[in-house]
């Protein structure tokens, strides 16, 4: 969302000290000020969102797991080979 001072209304809002800390860590992280991270919220919020079946993202979570752990056995055979390829030239 490009925001320009003429589409734009000042509000006045409260927020919780925990809020304003969030939002200045934000704020830092992004590089932004923290209106903008307001208005990206704002945003994204969606409240029509817990839609989601719990048993497809467990299921989709339980995939990415097993994907991640295959690759890193993959990883793995391929790091013990190296090293023992080095071990036998004398390289360690």
């Amino acid at each position: 969302m490009a925001a320009t001072a003429e589409n734009l209304i000042r509000k006045q809002i409260m927020l919780s000290a925990d809020n304003i800390e969030k939002l200045d860590q934000l704020s830092k992280i992004r590089g932004t000020s923290a209106a903008e991270i307001v208005r990206l919220s704002i945003d994204s919020y969606d409240p029509d969102s817990n839609d989601i079946d719990e048993s497809e993202l467990m299921e989709l979570v339980s995939e990415r797991l097993q994907e991640a752990i295959h690759e890193t056995a993959k990883t793995r055979k391929r790091l013990n080979k190296a090293l023992k390829t080095l071990e036998l030239k004398g390289i360690k």
